[in-house]
């Protein structure tokens, strides 16, 4: 991997990181527009300033745009979300294996 394509990746990955962002994309997953209202209560216990934050951070890098109906995943941001999708089933056979290792008790 050159080193091109390795700072893109830390560049899409320090994006990721910021607080909620993963989880706005993820709210966002179905296709159906949600106005800031929504798409705050379907993220959940995240402040007006703090989605205000993140949705212009996902706008700049164009993974979310706002029309006349609300906000929506770019198509970029669709298929991104669609690669996160995969994440699922490794998730669920990791916590599989945490369990197992746990100590009773």
């Amino acid at each position: 991997m050159s080193s091109k394509d390795q700072a893109a990746i830390n560049q899409l990955l320090a994006l990721l990181e910021s607080r909620y962002a993963i989880r706005v994309l993820w709210a966002l997953k179905d296709g159906h527009p949600q106005t800031f209202r929504l798409l705050q209560d379907s993220v959940g216990s995240i402040t007006p300033n703090t989605l205000n934050t993140r949705l212009k951070e996902l706008r700049t890098a164009l993974l979310v745009t706002h029309g006349s109906t609300g906000y929506t995943l770019t198509s970029q941001g669709t298929d991104l979300v669609k690669r996160m999708q995969e994440i699922g089933p490794f998730a669920i056979k990791w916590e599989a294996n945490q369990a197992k290792k746990k100590p009773p008790g």
